[in-house]
């Protein structure tokens, strides 16, 4: 910049932009501009581009389609946050990065256009739910831990069952913020290597305004590719959010999750000492019927065993009834005898011996010499 005679400051165009963004930034820092949105367009799926106007005036604003919550039309009211700017080459603009519907009939608008399309990419259909572990061992929650839900969440759970192990994600819950929080948060959840059983997300209740995050496209998202079992658990009955729609398990408060996750202790303590007479009595029951089993069943080994022993004594007598039949003692004892050679070898034919051959001759009882005198044919 240069002063001249008159005392007037004269700034290149570099100066001036750069000055000009100084005093935007010091006067306004981060701004938020509510009107209705017109010129709405999309730049290589990528960039956004958009005027914000009322009746009298209209304000330039480009981002990222990041910043988007979801489908948006022209005619809805929103809110923008970011920055006043002012480009080196393109001039003014506000550069965004948050929008969100504003009144009733905008936030209702951008609500049911998303539903369409996240319907129409079947994220909400029934065959996608899993079913969640009961009652889990490790629960993941993302939630703001200044918030009341993770007071009621605790203390039901703590109270019912104490058992289970619980992580817990802080981030905000609503505002302009808690979209990518609540992204962040349920990613961190699904980068562990280990796997909690289940996913809590959950928040109180509060106005349409208030539930916005959970009508973000990006949230939305994050809760349907989630690898762990989701439950969203909003403190709200009139509505169904998106996120719910898009869990596998809805709960209708951070109570009721609690309630839905996990058992009674104290039900559950009762109802074991209720079976105990009826366990007792099946016991015995059990015994019994096992003994008459194990009674019946070795009647019938020894009715069997008798019967082998039978046959086998039977089979027995028979062979040694043979045996005896075979037994050359047997022979000798009807008279008859046998003739042995000296050396022991059985005469069976008389060609064998030789006059004056001297014989054995064995009987029944005892035996005798002998000699050979003649050999008849």
């Amino acid at each position: 910049k240069k002063l001249n005679e008159q005392s007037k400051l004269v700034f290149t165009p570099t100066d001036f932009v750069a000055i000009t963004n100084q005093v935007f930034e010091t006067a306004f820092g981060f701004s938020y501009i509510e009107g209705e949105l017109a010129n709405f367009r999309i730049s290589k799926n990528k960039w956004l581009y958009f005027d914000i106007k009322d009746a009298s005036s209209k304000v330039a604003c480009f981002g990222s389609v990041y910043a988007m919550p979801g489908p948006l039309e022209e005619g809805m009211t929103v809110v923008v946050g970011g920055r006043a700017t002012m480009h080196s080459q393109f001039g003014f603009n506000f550069t965004i990065q948050s929008i969100a519907p504003s009144g009733q009939g905008s936030i209702k608008k951008a609500f049911e256009l998303l539903k369409a399309k996240l319907t129409a990419e079947g994220l909400f259909e029934e065959a996608r739910k899993r079913s969640v572990p009961y009652p889990p061992t490790n629960i993941a929650l993302v939630t703001s831990l200044e918030s009341a839900a993770y007071a009621d969440f605790i203390k039901v759970l703590s109270h019912r069952w104490p058992f289970a192990n619980l992580t817990v994600y802080d981030s905000l819950v609503q505002g302009d913020q808690a979209p990518v929080q609540l992204v962040n948060a349920i990613n961190n959840a699904n980068a562990n290597e280990v796997l909690a059983d289940v996913l809590v997300i959950t928040r109180g209740g509060g106005s349409a305004d208030d539930l916005s995050a959970f009508n973000d496209e990006r949230v939305v998202r994050a809760v349907a590719s989630s690898r762990i079992p989701t439950v969203v658990a909003i403190g709200h009955e009139v509505d169904e959010s998106l996120a719910e729609l898009a869990s596998d398990k809805r709960a209708s408060t951070p109570s009721n999750a609690a309630e839905l996750l996990v058992p009674d202790r104290q039900a559950e303590a009762r109802q074991i000492l209720g079976l105990k007479p009826r366990l007792s009595s099946s016991f015995k029951t059990i015994i019994t019927s096992n003994l008459e089993n194990n009674q019946r069943s070795l009647e019938n080994i020894k009715s069997i065993f008798n019967d082998k022993l039978r046959t086998a004594e039977a089979e027995l007598d028979l062979s040694k009834h043979r045996l005896e039949l075979l037994n050359p003692r047997a022979v000798l004892k009807k008279g008859y005898s046998v003739v042995r050679q000296t050396g022991g070898a059985v005469v069976k034919n008389s060609k064998s011996l030789n006059v004056g051959q001297n014989i054995e001759l064995i009987f029944y009882q005892g035996s005798a010499k002998a000699e050979v005198k003649e050999i008849l044919k």
